[in-house]
């Protein structure tokens, strides 16, 4: 992937070529910002056809906070997919800390996913900050450390 600035921003078809989320886990619509291996912002329209709307909550629907989280983590994938080097692998979880959630998501919004990398220890473990905001307003935010798993 291209450092340019002039390949913001990336669409949802490039995202797939990055990660290895498919539908209905692919969480992240459009990268609209990047510093390659430092820093992303990205999109992620939340609409009433999402299937977890249909038993979280049927008569109020609530994005499911966890999954704010994943779609933070996969933002921090696509950061963490810009560095040089990289061994073959598949990034997962390895923990979470400080994840904070100040008002809930619902269908309509549209979420902008802002994630940092921290550290990287030895190209295979490494923390990330992400904060998630809805109209200006930070909805979520928290500590995503990862793994490199061997496949």
């Amino acid at each position: 992937m291209t450092s340019s600035a002039d390949a913001l921003p990336i669409s949802a078809e490039t995202i797939r070529g990055l990660l290895p989320h498919r539908y209905p886990f692919a969480l992240v619509d459009r990268v609209i910002e990047m510093d390659p291996g430092k820093s992303a912002t990205a999109i992620k329209n939340v609409t009433i056809n999402e299937p977890y709307f249909q038993g979280h909550f049927p008569e109020t629907p609530l994005m499911p906070g966890v999954l704010i989280v994943e779609a933070l983590a996969q933002v921090g994938g696509i950061v963490v997919k810009q560095l040089p080097d990289l061994p073959e692998g598949l990034f997962v979880f390895a923990g979470i800390d400080k994840v904070r959630f100040r008002r809930p998501v619902v269908p309509g919004d549209q979420l902008i996913l802002k994630v940092e990398l921290i550290s990287i220890k030895r190209r295979r473990f490494g923390k990330l900050q992400g904060e998630a905001f809805v109209d200006g307003q930070r909805v979520a935010s928290g500590e995503l450390m990862f793994s490199l798993m061997d496949v």
